[in-house]
């Protein structure tokens, strides 16, 4: 027989449960924490060495918007700059230097003297003091540098002349102010980054721009792709076997015709100017349209295109027999989802919980990145280095404090207290309880869609025996008796991840470092973490089906289902896998169609709706937002799908095992699989007699 009672229910993994919610708790308290203390407005604002905004409204820095380094080399690294925690004095300037100067000439030249005060802190007076007692001290910089402004900051105008050689302001090398040389390329680091940050910041314009004259074709493409996912949904229900067929043969036409077009496209370039040169030689550029004015760029996709197809039908080929009982699964999967439509919109739930905690661990992360203050210590011109002690700076930089021999300097960004000492381990709680809810979410969604066909497969007289609003029914039980478990199997999985997350920030890291045996012993960890991240995740899905049928704790219900896999691996790896290339293929189908029709649309191909068609600076903008918007509806409502036909094979499987269709255990299948297994119930048998 089936399961005595498929909601015989009791709580599981209790501790877990309570280990969860007190995790919940600190993230709460975390967050707190980081909106007490951060200041977000420093993402967006530059501050300087003291703490004030640069530019700020009614303070005396209103006319100074842009910010300066003192020495911009220490800014090297890209992150410093992003969260403006570069280890040097920062002032704010009226307007960015212009041209190369030390402080040794422009002390000399007292024509220059003022131009150059603007660059130094307040109060300084050329004729009282000598250019080394400003160096020692750190009252100005020791050299001014041709800049341009960029996010309200003084960066370095880096340039590259013929040849490849880089200049700064048309120099290649300058004089350092302390005596020694330095050359354009030493900036690189600290600016080359940050250049690259300029052109994407171009193509971020013209990507919004184009957003702005396109949003509403893009939502009516998005309700299309909504549409015909839900036309497809109900022609399953009914021509389940017929929408299979015609499914793969559109699936094949599609790609046959992307093969076409580019087989097309290819051979229309043949003989155009500048068609043959290829994407390495042509490198980056910030207009994509001209990639596809030449022959590499659609010979790639006619390759890439060519081999999906070949994949496909050879798939289709070996796999013709078990396409039979997939498509029976299918059919029945139509039915229950059809007896619980509630579940296709479940997945709005899903997403809406999803988007609550994405944006809860952003808005903590950008606040804990804004809690760091300016430290300033006492530094010892003796020993060249800063003491224990701390100073403030709001006296230390006032005229009548610079003779002291040992001056306040900044020192770092941080800060001393117990909270900024740790800020380092808040940052990893928030990303480890980022991963930990997020695969809470969507265990939640599968537990309760798994108890709600796993009420339809039990019931042996359907429609009659299921019970009213599954969906519900199974929510509840989901979050009143097995937080637990859910939690035991997204902490395992977010273990996992977390590690995957710290074998890519160690990858980063040992990018430019010569040791192979390194590189390659990192390459194998994070090849070993994917998969075992990626079996995880299946072994989870089909544990949280046995939870929802059986009510056991998360070991035993994954234990259970391993176990049952195991015994039938052939009708797992073949019949299972089929069925989920099958609805891939419908995911796919959806995506194609809306994805040629918006590029029709939006690339102006049809010439009744070309003046309706906006104009853009990448038409690709809106065709890669309708593609991917298209393959996430399909996907919400194909996970629906997918989720219901991995429960009923595994309900399918233990009916099999517990089964044999005499009065006392009859079958619980649909009668459609018993005749395709060539299996049938006693009564059933004396009836047809």
């Amino acid at each position: 027989m089936a399961p005595k009672n498929v909601h015989r229910e009791g709580c599981t993994d209790v501790f877990c449960c309570i280990l969860f919610i007190l995790a919940i708790l600190g993230y709460f308290a975390v967050g707190i924490l980081a909106w007490s203390q951060g200041d977000p407005r420093k993402v967006i604002y530059p501050t300087d060495s003291r703490g004030q905004f640069c530019g700020q409204a009614g303070t005396p820095l209103e006319k100074k918007p842009l910010l300066f380094y003192f020495n911009i080399l220490k800014c090297a690294s890209p992150l410093t700059l992003l969260e403006f925690q570069c280890p040097t004095t920062q002032l704010c300037v009226e307007s960015c230097p212009t041209k190369h100067m030390t402080l040794v000439n422009a002390y000399l030249n007292k024509g220059e003297q003022e131009y150059y005060k603007q660059f130094c802190k307040e109060g300084v007076d050329f004729s009282k003091m000598s250019a080394p007692e400003i160096l020692k001290h750190g009252l100005c910089p020791s050299m001014l540098m041709s800049s341009k402004p960029f996010t309200r900051r003084c960066l370095p105008a880096l340039s590259t002349m013929k040849g490849g050689v880089v200049v700064v302001g048309n120099e290649t090398s300058f004089d350092n102010g302390k005596g020694g040389k330095v050359n354009a390329t030493d900036f690189l680091d600290a600016s080359k980054k940050s250049n690259v940050v300029v052109e994407a910041r171009q193509v971020a314009m013209r990507i919004f721009e184009d957003y702005t004259v396109s949003w509403y074709w893009i939502l009516i493409g998005l309700v299309i792709a909504m549409v015909v996912s839900l036309i497809f949904i109900v022609l399953l229900r009914y021509l389940a076997g017929i929408m299979i067929w015609v499914m793969i043969v559109m699936v094949i036409l599609v790609i046959g015709y992307g093969i076409f077009h580019c087989a097309m496209e290819y051979r229309s370039l043949k003989g155009e100017p500048g068609s043959d040169v290829t994407i390495r030689d042509l490198g980056l550029q910030t207009d994509f349209s001209v990639y596809l004015q030449i022959r590499q760029t659609w010979l790639a996709f006619m390759i890439i295109l060519s081999i999906v197809e070949v994949v496909v039908i050879l798939l289709l080929v070996f796999l013709r027999k078990r396409v039979l009982i997939a498509i029976a699964l299918i059919k029945e999967a139509s039915r229950a989802v059809g007896h619980v439509m509630s579940s296709l919109f479940y997945p709005l739930l899903t997403f809406a919980l999803l988007a609550l905690v994405i944006a809860y661990w952003a808005i903590t992360a950008v606040f804990l990145s804004t809690s760091n203050e300016q430290v300033y210590k006492v530094f010892n011109t003796t020993e060249c280095e800063y003491s224990r002690d701390t100073c403030n700076p709001e006296v230390s930089h006032k005229i009548a404090n610079i003779t002291e021999i040992s001056p306040c300097l900044f020192a770092f960004y941080g800060g001393e207290t117990y909270y900024h000492k740790y800020l380092i381990v808040f940052q990893f709680y928030n990303v480890f309880l980022f991963f930990w809810c997020a695969n809470f979410v969507t265990a939640l969604g599968q537990v309760t869609l798994a108890g709600a066909f796993a009420s339809y497969y039990w019931a042996f007289k359907k429609p009659d025996d299921i019970p009213a609003s599954p969906i519900c029914s199974s929510l509840g039980r989901a979050l009143r008796y097995h937080t637990g478990s859910l939690a035991f199997g997204s902490l395992i999985l977010s273990l996992v991840q977390v590690i995957r997350v710290l074998l890519e920030y160690l990858d980063q890291k040992l990018k430019a470092a010569q040791n192979r045996f390194a590189k390659f012993l990192l390459s194998c960890l994070k090849c070993c973490f994917w998969c075992l991240e990626k079996f995880i995740k299946f072994l989870n899905r089909n544990a949280y089906i046995m939870v929802a049928i059986y009510g056991k704790s998360f070991c035993t219900s994954a234990r259970d289902a391993f176990f049952l896999l195991m015994r039938n691996i052939i009708r797992v790896a073949v019949l299972d896998k089929v069925t989920d290339f099958l609805l891939f293929l419908g995911k796919l189908l959806i995506v194609g169609i809306v994805g040629i029709c918006s590029f029709f649309f939006f690339s102006g191909r049809i010439k009744a709706v070309e003046q309706t068609a906006p104009s853009l600076n990448y038409y690709w903008v809106p065709i890669l937002t309708v593609v991917v918007g298209s393959y996430l509806i399909a996907h919400g409502f194909f996970s629906v799908y997918a989720m219901c036909v991995d429960t009923l094979f595994l309900c399918f499987l233990e009916d099999l095992e517990r089964n044999d269709g005499t009065a006392e255990r009859p079958y619980f299948m649909s009668q459609n699989l018993l005749t395709i297994l060539k299996k049938s119930n006693e009564d059933q048998a004396k009836t047809v007699d």
